[in-house]
């Protein structure tokens, strides 16, 4: 049977890659798993789980920093602790609300509920991921009479962003690449 005549067939698209395999002078297989060094290599997802980073952070940034902000100015005696999970727990309702209206209003056009369960079940992980990270850097690094006009409180918190980018960012990229599933 020629290979023309299986495209029509169930098994063609199948049969079409291993004969392309076989022409490329590669052995089908499995794509590469999360150990295999090529599976680490694809620019355009890395490029595009960066985006999707990027627009996370930002959604996270705006409630994180702003109840940050409003705590330490007003209530400079709460506790660090206290201050920190209200502020993560800020930064993922500011992101979560960011990410819904971007799948409402943006290209993906969906409904309001389709896109906050789309939001909050496909980036939540990614979110908490770079919350945790951004405030253990920022409590690491701080003390309570570090303050907002400070440089050394700005330098911090471009420090602490920089890690709560970098660390969900793997599994953005594993999520594009293997499942072809993205947060935004």
């Amino acid at each position: 049977m020629r290979l023309h005549a299986l495209r029509a067939t169930r098994l063609g698209p199948a049969l079409r890659g291993l004969a392309s395999a076989s022409a490329a002078g590669r052995r089908p297989g499995p794509d590469p798993g999360l150990l295999d060094p090529a599976f680490w290599r694809c620019s355009h997802t890395w490029r595009r789980a960066g985006v999707n980073t990027l627009r996370c952070l930002v959604g996270c940034s705006i409630g994180d920093l702003g109840s940050m902000a409003y705590l330490l100015a007003y209530h400079p005696h709460m506790a660090m602790g206290a201050t920190m999970a209200i502020s993560m727990s800020a930064g993922i309702a500011s992101s979560v609300l960011l990410e819904t209206t971007m799948l409402r209003f943006g290209r993906d056009r969906l409904p309001w509920v389709a896109a906050a369960r789309t939001a909050t079940g496909m980036s939540l992980v990614s979110m908490l991921a770079m919350e945790g990270t951004e405030n253990a850097v920022t409590l690491a690094l701080t003390d309570a009479g570090t303050s907002l006009a400070s440089p050394a409180f700005w330098g911090i918190t471009a420090l602490s962003m920089a890690a709560g980018f970098v660390a969900p960012l793997p599994y953005n990229y594993i999520r594009l690449k293997k499942w072809g599933r993205a947060c935004h």
